[in-house]
C-alpha cells in the first residue's frame, strides 16, 4: 500500500485520544492490558465495548460512532473475526489509525486468512486510514505516555527532567520490539517502539520513514526479518540518514538456505544475508549481528558527534587488566590508540607513579585513592590533546566511589569537545548505578570491553562513509562492447569456461589463451605452441565445477604428460557425468603463481544484481572472506570493497609475494558490476581465480548461468 501522509501517521503514532474496541474488565485480557498501559497516558482514552455501561469507573460507550470525538488511535482487541467491521466503524467515525491485535490472518498460510488479510490492507489503504498489524504487539509513544500496547512492560511514562537523546525502535516482531525498549529501565532513553506484526498496513519502512521525522528520535534502531519492497525499505534508510539519524539494523533469517541450490562459487557464499548486509550497509545503514548491540550502538550513535574530533580514542583507567583488554579489543576492531602529545603527556608522566602506565592505554592505578584529583587531571590533559576523539574509562565496579568519577569525567570531556565511553566490566550492571551513570549527558555506557570498540569502529566507519562524496557508478563499457556481449549471451543456458571468458574479454577483463582440442595429440601441438608448462581442463556444460570432477590438470610440462593428462580428464569426465559429451580439453599456459581471487556476481530476487569479490581457489567457501554491493558500483566503492577483507594484507604482497596492482583489480570488479547491471539475463557469473601476479590480473576460470530468454528482461 501507498503510506499515508506523515500528518496522519503523526496523529496515529503520537495521539492525543485513544480508543479501545474491545474494552473489558476480565484481567489479563488485552483490552484490560491495553488500558493498564495507558495509565500514564497524558490524553484522553474512551472505552468501547456494547455489553459495559462502565469500566473501572470509565464511562463504556457501543460503538466508535457513540464517541464524543473521532478518537487518533483506535486499539482492536477483538477477535479476528470481528476487525473488518471495527475496520468499517474507525473509516466512518474519522479515526486517525488503528492497531489490530489479533492474530491468524496470513501468517497462517491459509489461503483464506491471506485474503482476509489482503482485503484489511486494501480498505485501509482506500481510506487512506494507517494500520499496525494484525498479529501486532502495538506501539509505545514514551513522550506522551501512550502505550498502546498487550505487552507487559516495560511502563511506558513520559520522562522527567533532561536526558540523552532517545532512539526510536522499528520492529517487525513484537516481542523483541518491546524486548529491546525494556532498555529503558537502565536508564536508555527510547522514544518510541513500534511493531509492524504483518505489515497489512504500515510495513517497517513506513515506521523508519515516520521515525526519520520524529523530532524526539535521535537514533534508530531496527529488527528485521525481511521486506515485501527492500527497495522502500533501503530508501527509508537514507532519509534517516539525510536527516542525521542513524540506522542500526539486527536482520534476522540470516541463514544461506538457498545458497546450496547456488551453480557458482558466488551464489554459494554471496547470497541471502550476505546480500541484505550489504545493500543495508549500502544505504547508510549499521548493521549489528548481536541483537545483545543493538540499542547500545543506536544510544550510542544517538549521542557522540557525528564526526570525531580526531583520529585516536584515549584509555583511561585504574586497572592494569582493564588497559590490557582496551589494548587487545582496539586491535581487533582497528581502532587506533595513538599516543598523546607533549604537552598531555608531561601531565600524564607527573600524575601517573612509575609502577602504572603513562601511555595510552593509561593506567592510573589504585593510586587515585590517594591523589583523587589525579584522574580529572589526566582526563583533562588527554581530552585537550587533539589526538584523540574519544576518551574511554573502563569501569571495573558497581559502587558509588567509581561511578562517581564518570560524571566527572564526561563533564570534562564535553567541556573539550570530546566525548566518553564507558565500557562495563563489573558484572553487577543492575540497580539505580547503572541508570544514573547511563543519563551522564556526554557518556555511553556499554556491555563490555568487546562491544565498546566494535561500536567505536563502527563510528568512525559512518563518519568516513558521510565525510566522502557520492561517487557515481563507473562507466567503462562502451555500446559496442554490450552489443557484443548480447550476441555472446546467446544460446546454452550455462556458458562454460570458455565461452564465460569469451564475454569477460568483450569486457575488457584480460583472460588467459587458450585453445579447444579434441584429442591428445591436437593437445599436445597446442601445447607446444604456447611452451611448457601447461594447463589441460575439460570443456563441458555437464562439469561447471571442474576441480570437483576432476578434471583439471596443472603444470605440464612435456608431450608424454600432457597425454596421459588427457586421458585422465577423459576417463574422471566420465566418472562425474557419465555419459555427457564433452565439447572437449582446453590447453592454457601455465601461468606463474600469483594472488588468488575470486569475482562474481549474481541476480539476486530481492536486490537485482550484485558484485562479490573474495580471496579465490577453494579457500572462498571454506573463508567465506567475501564483500557484496550492489551493482553497478564506484571505482571507489570498488576498491573499499578489497580494502575492506579480512585477507586485504595480502593485496600489498606477503612473504616475498608481489603486491597487487589495486586500482585495475578494482577496475575490474566495476566492469563486471556494469556487466551483469546491463545484461539481466545473466543469473549468476564466476571468475575463480583471477590471478593477481608480476604479469598482471588474468582470469583463469568463468561461469555463466543465464535466465530463460525473455525471463531476465521481466524482473
Amino acid at each position: 500500500m501507498n503510506p499515508p501522509a506523515l500528518e496522519r501517521m503523526r496523529r496515529f503514532l503520537q495521539p492525543r485520544s485513544v480508543a479501545i474496541v474491545g474494552a473489558t474488565a476480565r484481567a489479563g485480557a488485552f483490552g484490560a492490558r491495553v488500558l493498564e498501559n495507558l495509565a500514564a497516558f497524558q490524553g484522553r482514552v474512551h472505552l468501547v465495548n456494547p455489553r459495559y455501561h462502565e469500566i473501572g469507573g470509565r464511562p463504556c460507550h457501543p460503538s466508535l460512532a457513540a464517541l464524543p470525538e473521532a478518537p487518533d488511535c483506535v486499539a482492536v482487541a477483538t477477535p479476528r473475526e470481528g476487525v473488518s467491521a471495527v475496520l468499517e466503524e474507525a473509516i466512518a467515525a474519522g479515526a486517525g489509525g488503528l492497531v489490530v491485535f489479533a492474530a491468524g490472518f496470513a501468517e497462517t498460510g491459509l489461503p483464506e486468512r491471506m485474503a482476509a488479510q489482503a482485503a484489511l490492507s486494501t480498505r485501509a489503504a482506500e481510506a487512506d486510514l494507517p494500520l499496525l498489524g494484525p498479529n501486532c504487539l502495538g506501539f509505545a509513544h514514551f513522550a506522551s505516555g501512550a502505550g498502546v500496547t498487550f505487552s507487559a512492560g516495560p511502563p511506558v511514562r513520559p520522562p522527567t527532567g533532561a536526558r540523552p537523546p532517545a532512539v526510536g525502535i522499528a520492529s517487525q516482531s513484537g516481542a523483541v520490539g518491546f524486548a529491546l525498549a525494556q532498555a529503558v529501565e537502565r536508564g536508555v532513553p527510547v522514544s518510541h517502539v513500534l511493531t509492524s506484526g504483518n505489515g497489512a498496513g504500515l510495513d517497517i519502512a513506513d515506521l523508519i520513514a515516520f521515525l526519520a521525522e520524529a523530532p524526539d528520535c535521535a537514533a534508530i534502531a531496527c529488527v528485521l526479518e525481511g521486506a515485501r519492497d527492500p527497495r522502500r525499505l533501503l530508501a527509508a534508510i537514507a532519509r534517516a540518514e539525510a536527516a542525521g539519524k542513524p540506522v542500526v539494523v539486527h536482520k534476522m533469517a540470516s541463514g544461506q538456505s538457498g545458497a546450496a541450490a547456488a551453480l557458482s562459487h558466488t551464489g554459494a557464499v554471496a547470497g541471502g544475508h550476505a546480500v541484505w548486509r550489504a545493500a543495508l550497509a549500502y544505504a547508510g545503514a549499521v548493521v549489528v549481528e548481536d541483537l545483545g548491540a543493538v540499542m547500545e550502538m543506536a544510544s550510542f550513535l544517538a549521542r557522540a558527534p557525528a564526526m570525531p574530533a580526531g583520529p585516536g580514542v584515549a584509555v583511561v583507567s585504574t586497572s592494569g587488566g582493564a588497559c590490557i583488554l582496551a589494548a587487545d579489543a582496539a586491535e581487533r576492531h582497528g581502532v587506533p590508540l595513538p599516543q598523546a602529545g607533549a604537552a598531555a603527556q608531561a601531565v600524564l608522566d607527573g600524575r601517573i607513579p612509575e609502577y602504572g602506565s603513562a601511555r595510552n592505554p593509561c593506567d592510573l592505578t589504585a593510586q587515585v585513592l590517594n591523589d583523587p584529583e589525579a584522574l580529572a587531571a589526566c582526563t583533562g590533559a588527554l581530552a585537550r590533546d587533539p589526538a584523540f576523539s574519544l576518551l574511554l574509562y573502563p569501569n571495573t565496579h558497581a559502587y558509588p566511589f567509581s561511578l562517581g568519577r564518570i560524571p566527572v569525567m564526561a563533564e570534562i570531556a564535553a567541556r573539550e569537545g570530546r566525548f566518553l565511553c564507558v565500557p562495563w566490566v563489573a558484572e553487577r550492571r543492575e540497580g539505580e548505578g547503572t541508570a544514573a551513570a547511563e543519563a551522564v549527558p556526554g557518556a555511553a555506557l556499554f556491555g563490555s570491553v568487546e562491544r565498546c570498540f566494535a561500536a567505536i569502529a563502527a563510528w568512525q566507519a559512518r563518519a568516513a562513509r558521510r565525510a566522502q562524496p557520492s561517487a557515481t557508478p563507473s562507466a567503462l563499457l562502451g555500446e559496442a562492447q554490450h552489443a557484443r556481449v548480447a550476441a555472446l549471451l546467446e544460446g546454452a543456458p550455462v556458458l562454460t569456461e570458455r565461452r564465460a571468458k569469451a564475454v569477460l574479454a568483450a569486457c575488457g577483463v584480460p583472460v588467459v589463451p587458450e585453445r579447444l582440442v579434441q584429442d591428445a595429440e591436437e593437445a599436445v601441438i597446442a601445447a607446444m605452441g604456447f611452451g611448457f608448462p601447461v594447463v589441460l581442463k575439460g570443456e563441458g556444460a555437464a562439469l561447471p565445477h571442474k576441480t570437483e570432477a576432476g578434471v583439471v590438470r596443472l603444470n605440464l610440462r612435456d608431450a608424454a604428460e600432457v597425454r596421459a593428462a588427457h586421458a585422465a580428464i577423459l576417463a574422471n569426465a566420465d566418472r562425474a557425468a557419465p555419459g555427457a559429451a564433452l565439447d572437449g580439453v582446453l590447453v592454457q599456459p601455465m601461468l606463474p603463481a600469483g594472488l588468488e581471487v575470486m569475482l562474481g556476481a549474481h541476480r539476486d530476487p530481492l536486490f537485482g544484481p550484485v558484485v562479490a569479490v573474495g580471496l579465490g581457489g577453494v579457500l572462498v567457501e571454506l573463508l567465506a572472506d567475501v564483500a557484496v554491493a550492489p551493482a553497478p558500483l564506484s571505482l571507489p566503492q570498488a576498491r573499499a570493497m578489497l580494502e575492506g577483507l579480512r585477507g586485504a594484507r595480502l593485496f600489498q604482497g606477503f612473504r616475498g609475494s608481489a603486491p597487487v596492482e589495486l586500482e585495475r583489480l578494482a577496475e575490474i570488479v566495476c566492469r563486471v558490476g556494469e556487466l551483469v547491471a546491463r545484461h539481466p539475463r545473466i543469473r549468476e557469473l564466476d571468475v575463480n581465480p583471477l590471478i593477481c601476479g608480476t604479469g598482471g590480473i588474468v582470469a583463469v576460470d568463468g561461469l555463466i548461468a543465464l535466465s530463460a530468454p525473455g525471463k531476465g528482461e521481466e524482473e
